[in-house]
């Protein structure tokens, strides 16, 4: 026995150092706490937003006037260049003057022709009534006399219309512009016959700066506008803010604002729809009849909106909204919300938060409801809202 005592002893002191080494590992294991997980959160702001909408439509040119024809010949020549720009009275067609002077050269005929028998018919009733009363002539030859002096006096008006009407359709054979603006293709060429008869149209001017765009919107949303106008929930819009924009076919943002000019004052009964108009300026001839395009209308201001960055919303199968809320004790809470309508990267909530609150915008994966975080602020670009626009 005493020769294995001091060998075995050793050993023993070791075990025992072992494991108390490990009861102090342990104990200090569960003194400390996990530290709380980091999460960003970005503060709920009040900010005055436009509240706007999106609606297609196509351009219209501002006037565009046909170019008729209004004396009846051939067409002799074609005086502009076919997509250029002309002004009002300026020279466009010449149609042959040579019947047209010839008509008008019969009429002055037979003006001077009635002219003539007015001066007679003139001098006869002069003659006459000085020999009525001695009984030199019957008192019916002095009523035909005078008779046929208005006759004459009519005639001679029929006559000066004819020669003004002849003189009219000889002006006709030069068609110039109605009005100033872009003139596309010609409709006829030199050497056709037009009429004045079936109008024949010749070409087409259009007004190109400014231009209207001419959109739509359903009489659901008009109404839904103007309730919350009613309730107060939004504001007209001041003169300087109300403005549209335009996006264009190719998705780039047309450089110039319009302004909204009419709303109709009827609902189309077939489409439900009503139409609306905006006049846009197109210094650079951008904007051309008939190019579908999608407008930005602002239809009220929100003065106290409550926006957050439209990524820190959870939505649900259902359409629910939910947020991550951090409250004063750092702790984490799951809220529902109701979003009113998007402004570029926010959105503007309806009800469910208030000005000042933390919502969750990185780390939520980390931060479960219930659960203690370290809230850091949330810095990303674009969340930024320069134009305001839904």
């Amino acid at each position: 026995m005493k020769s294995i005592l001091p060998k075995t002893a050793p050993c023993i002191f070791t075990l025992c150092i072992i494991a108390a080494l490990g009861a102090c590992r342990k104990k200090e294991t569960k003194m400390s706490a996990p530290s709380p997980a980091e999460v960003s959160v970005v503060t709920v702001a009040s900010e005055r937003v436009n509240r706007t909408t999106e609606l297609p439509g196509r351009i219209n040119s501002v006037r565009e006037a046909q170019v008729r024809a209004r004396a009846t010949g051939i067409l002799l020549k074609r005086l502009f260049d076919e997509g250029s720009n002309v002004t009002e009275d300026q020279l466009l067609f010449e149609i042959d003057p040579a019947p047209l002077e010839a008509s008008l050269n019969s009429a002055k005929a037979s003006m001077a022709k009635t002219e003539a028998s007015l001066i007679e018919s003139r001098a006869t009733v002069d003659r006459y009534k000085e020999l009525l009363p001695i009984n030199a002539i019957s008192k019916q030859a002095y009523d035909q006399a005078v008779a046929m002096l208005g006759q004459n006096e009519a005639e001679l008006l029929a006559a000066k219309a004819a020669v003004q009407t002849a003189e009219l359709n000889l002006g006709y054979a030069r068609v110039i512009a109605p009005v100033s603006g872009r003139i596309g293709k010609a409709l006829v060429t030199e050497g056709a016959l037009v009429s004045a008869t079936e109008s024949t149209q010749l070409a087409v001017i259009r007004q190109l700066d400014p231009v209207y765009f001419d959109f739509t919107q359903s009489s659901t949303e008009v109404l839904r506008l103007k309730r919350a106008l009613d309730k107060g929930s939004l504001e007209m819009t001041s003169p300087a803010e109300a403005r549209v924009m335009l996006t264009l076919e190719d998705g780039i943002v047309y450089p110039h604002a319009g302004k909204l000019m009419f709303s109709d004052i009827a609902v189309d009964p077939t489409t439900g729809m009503i139409t609306l108009r905006a006049e846009f300026p197109n210094p650079e001839n951008l904007l051309m009849p008939g190019m579908f395009a999608r407008a930005q209308v602002v239809e009220g201001v929100r003065a106290n909106a409550i926006t957050i960055p439209e990524r820190t919303i959870t939505r649900g199968a259902t359409g629910s909204s939910t947020v991550l809320v951090v409250n004063d004790e750092n702790k984490v809470e799951q809220r529902s919300i109701e979003v009113d309508f998007t402004i570029g990267p926010k959105v503007v909530v309806s009800k469910g938060l208030r000005a000042g609150e933390r919502v969750v915008a990185e780390g939520s994966q980390k931060a479960p409801p219930g659960s203690v975080v370290k809230p850091v602020p949330f810095n990303a670009p674009g969340l930024e809202t320069p134009s305001k626009t839904n």
